[in-house]
């Protein structure tokens, strides 16, 4: 670093070294692991399955198992064309060394996102920017396992924190050749971008593509970005690394893959809403509030920083990146909150850098208080809402009392009670600012969504499907589902649960409470807990 470029960046050193002088020399990079561990691996296998993605997933993985197919996914004995392979494969060595169960499932993922966070520091760390080195790049490490949206999809058995891993250092690396025009950096680039296309299809390709694109059009050099993309080595490197599958899936499925990933979970997911998933286009300005829980009121502070798109290189490409992405999204036709994480990389780095622009506790703090209420309040709004549900399933699903004991009120409580104190204790002269307030908040954040949200939100969702389906394993029963999607219950009872249309005498049903009025038959409850049944139709 320069001398000038040190006196620049000297006072908030100076500010955030007053702040956390106390604090001995390994005191960061204890907290980082706090933040990885509360955020991504604390209660990891405690949580039944959530459906339907968590639960389709490790069906398809354990199918994958089942039929030592390892090119084909299948889901319920049905073809599924949702996903490329490389997530199967990771929760199948997981699985194999692990055995089957909700650890093993997530591991890649939680893996996958301490990777992320990990990339995220050793990039910062090394960007000879004003604004970054060594403190920003403990911060923007720690914003991002802190963040609401990275705790839930690290945690999960889904593709998403992988493919995010494989955006974030294909960018870095479009960067690096941004400022750096080299061979190496574009062939980096075009290596992760095939394992990110590995993971979840064209999107790795196109966000790094279009980013770029836009970054280098404004710096004034798309003559080194076509230069760029037409490297016939990258292409080999990506089509090496990433083509074989496509190959071989295509071989082994023909047009039924190509309209069932290409045409239905790519090109039609773009035009039209698949699955019902629908929304405005505002839909993704609250998701983003959410996403970057509690970090909201520091990216309300962030957000005006667009102005300076053009100030230097880093600035460029972290904007284009995500505002590429907040675009792209909002005008396709099906909208899901975790698709703009795929942006959030840049906003943890930019938002970083902002830090000590939050003067104001009340600005820093108000959305952790925001978050912890509303979870010390979740299970009096239940008690009070669950009743007047009109749906039969809605409403036994959220009036089981015994997920919310003692020890869940009395922790989300003492979370609360103690962010308050952060947010009312007197500022001490010559310290950083609300900063490390909010470093304390946050871990108190993650804590609440991985301890205390999620256990309660999957007990009440699936907990009842986990204790059918073991039910149904130990009996040996041959489970059909009738109207209702719970691929979990698969992986519980480790078998294929097929649908049927039409209940036979004999069968055992899987079904939901709101649907027991359209079964033909006389039948005998076999289970019932949560809205989940199962029953025999009587003969």
């Amino acid at each position: 670093m320069t001398p000038e470029l040190q006196a620049r960046t000297q006072p908030a050193r100076d500010r955030w070294s007053g702040a956390l002088a106390v604090l001995a020399p390994w005191a960061w990079p204890a907290l980082l692991a706090a933040a990885v561990w509360l955020g991504l691996f604390y209660n990891l296998g405690s949580i039944p399955l959530f459906d339907v993605d968590e639960g389709a997933f490790g069906e398809a993985t354990r199918e994958m198992l089942a039929r030592g197919d390892y090119v084909s996914t299948w889901l319920n004995g049905q073809p599924r064309f949702d996903k490329p392979i490389l997530i199967y494969w990771l929760q199948a060595a997981s699985v194999r060394l692990f055995g089957l169960d909700e650890f093993a499932l997530r591991l890649p993922s939680a893996l996958a996102a301490t990777a992320w966070v990990a990339a995220i520091y050793a990039f910062v760390r090394r960007v000879p920017d004003v604004d970054t080195g060594r403190d920003t790049a403990r911060a923007a490490a720690f914003i991002a396992a802190t963040s609401a949206g990275v705790v839930v999809v690290g945690r999960g058995a889904i593709a998403d924190a992988l493919l995010n891993l494989f955006l974030a250092l294909a960018l870095f690396d479009v960067y690096r050749e941004l400022v750096d025009p080299q061979p190496r950096w574009r062939r980096l680039a075009f290596f992760w971008i095939a394992l990110g296309v590995l993971t979840k299809g064209p999107v790795a390709l196109l966000v790094p593509g279009a980013a770029g694109a836009l970054a280098f059009g404004l710096q004034g050099r798309m003559r080194d970005w076509l230069r760029a993309v037409r490297d016939p080595v990258g292409w080999l490197i990506l089509l090496g690394v990433a083509g074989p599958w496509y190959a071989l899936e295509y071989a082994a499925r023909g047009d039924a893959f190509l309209a069932g990933f290409f045409l239905r979970h790519n090109v039609e997911r773009f035009l039209v809403p698949l699955q019902g998933h629908a929304g405005s286009p505002l839909f993704y300005l609250p998701a983003l509030l959410l996403l970057v829980l509690p970090y909201t009121g520091l990216l309300l502070a962030t957000l005006p920083g667009a102005r300076r798109l053009r100030a230097t290189p880093l600035d460029t490409l972290l904007w284009c990146w995500f505002l590429f992405v907040l675009g792209f999204f909002t005008l396709a036709g099906t909208k899901l909150p975790h698709y703009l994480l795929y942006g959030a990389t840049p906003l943890f780095i930019l938002m970083a850098r902002r830090r000590h622009a939050l003067r104001s506790r009340a600005a820093a703090l108000w959305p952790a208080l925001v978050l912890l209420s509303a979870v010390a309040a979740l299970p009096f709004v239940l008690r009070y809402a669950a009743p007047d549900a009109r749906n039969a399933y809605v409403r036994e699903a959220l009036s089981r009392h015994d997920v919310f004991g003692m020890a869940w009120h009395a922790q989300s409580i003492a979370l609360l009670a103690g962010v308050l104190l952060l947010a009312l204790w007197p500022e001490r002269p010559r310290t950083a600012g609300p900063w490390p307030r909010l470093v304390a908040a946050a871990l108190a954040c993650s804590y609440a969504i991985g301890g205390l949200l999620l256990p309660a939100a999957a007990e009440l969702q699936q907990g009842p499907v986990k204790r059918a389906a073991l039910l149904a394993r130990q009996a040996g029963w041959p489970v059909r589902s009738w109207r209702i999607n719970v691929p979990s219950f698969s992986v519980y009872r480790a078998a294929v649960t097929p649908a049927t249309a039409a209940p036979r005498p004999g069968d055992v049903i899987l079904t939901r409470s709101d649907a027991l009025d359209g079964l033909p038959l006389r039948f005998r409850v076999l289970f019932r807990e949560g809205g989940v049944l199962l029953v025999r139709i009587d003969g």
